[in-house]
């Protein structure tokens, strides 16, 4: 069931804005022991929320590496997403109207600070293991190296230290489809909503890449032209799914914050940022991921003196972290139970 915890203090932004007031959205699982150390912490990645359960499958239950009789999981919904906490839908107190396109803008660092007054609210103060998938791990990564003794273990799926000019350009196309909307900056919920669905099309060429196509998409054997195709009728399909669920608004937000990601700002670089890590680390990639190549985590790891560094086979792309659920849990349980 969800959960919201309500920060009536004014919450400041590492850009220079300020909401006045400020509520998070979240879900647990399972029971904090009286010792408080079986806490597990997951962070979530762009379109998805705080029930992990919900968009991860075969994680949370018996015997999987989220076991709720063994662990207390808590996942909180970021700054700026459509699901419960505070974002550009939200009312904002100056107008007594939602905020649109004028929401503040935030970083990784304010998702971040905001995982921590939720921490602080439910009196977590050593967390067991870190997990981040995706743009979570962005949020895992900066979260373990700003408090490095907080947490015991951290696991890095599919993720980067920095937001690289690969994916800020995946980004930038992205923004530039819901732009293209003509109704982008009207007040109301559903503007761009074409904009939006071509926007979440652009997204999953990237995510399952040519394998995870050509897998799945591929037209039945015909000898006469057909009128459409797989490819098509999906893509569309997946952009229609999207703006039923989320809003651009949010998305254009969410995907300025991630840009911004970079752990070695303020801290010296890269490197020196990430030898703050001393904790035991396991870092994952994915055979076929375009986002985040298996190349890229593999120097990911190289630089974590205490990561090892773990693979998985998937012919769906980046996406395969969602799919794999198997394979995941065969290297994350042993790694969670050492």
């Amino acid at each position: 069931m969800i959960k919201y915890y309500f920060h009536n203090q004014p919450f400041e932004l590492e850009q220079g804005g300020i909401l006045e007031d400020f509520k998070i959205a979240y879900h647990t699982y399972g029971t904090l022991n009286a010792d408080g150390d079986n806490v597990v912490w997951v962070c979530h990645a762009l379109t998805a929320n705080s029930d992990v359960a919900d968009w991860w499958p075969n994680t949370v239950a018996p015997g999987r590496f989220l076991d709720p009789d063994k662990w207390f999981v808590v996942c909180a919904n970021f700054i700026g997403s459509p699901y419960g906490t505070t974002a550009p839908l939200s009312e904002n107190p100056a107008t007594g109207k939602p905020y649109y396109q004028n929401f503040p803008k935030f970083t990784i660092r304010d998702i971040v600070a905001a995982h921590k007054l939720l921490a602080e609210h439910l009196g977590i103060g050593r967390i067991n293991v870190l997990i981040g998938c995706s743009v979570g791990g962005f949020q895992a990564i900066e979260w373990a190296v700003e408090e490095p003794n907080r947490f015991g273990r951290l696991v890095l799926l599919a993720t980067d230290a920095v937001a690289t000019p690969w994916t800020i350009a995946i980004d930038e196309t992205q923004r530039m489809a819901i732009l293209a909307d003509p109704t982008w900056g009207e007040p109301t919920a559903n503007a761009a909503a074409e904009g939006l669905a071509a926007a979440r099309a652009i997204a999953l060429l990237s995510y399952r890449g040519p394998s995870g196509y050509n897998l799945t998409q591929r037209d039945p054997q015909s000898d006469t032209i057909l009128p459409s195709h797989r490819a098509c009728t999906y893509q569309r399909y997946q952009g229609e799914k999207l703006v039923r669920r989320y809003n651009a608004y949010s998305y254009v937000a969410i995907l300025d914050a991630f840009d911004t990601h970079d752990v070695g700002r303020g801290r010296g670089g890269m490197q020196a940022a990430l030898n703050r890590l001393t904790m035991p680390t396991l870092v994952v990639g994915l055979t076929t991921d375009i986002v985040f190549p298996a190349e890229e985590m593999r120097n990911l790891a190289s630089k974590i003196s205490t990561a090892h560094y773990a693979e998985i086979q998937s012919e769906f792309g980046h996406d395969g972290f969602l799919v794999e659920s198997d394979q995941l849990n065969a290297l994350l349980v042993p790694f969670l139970n050492e």
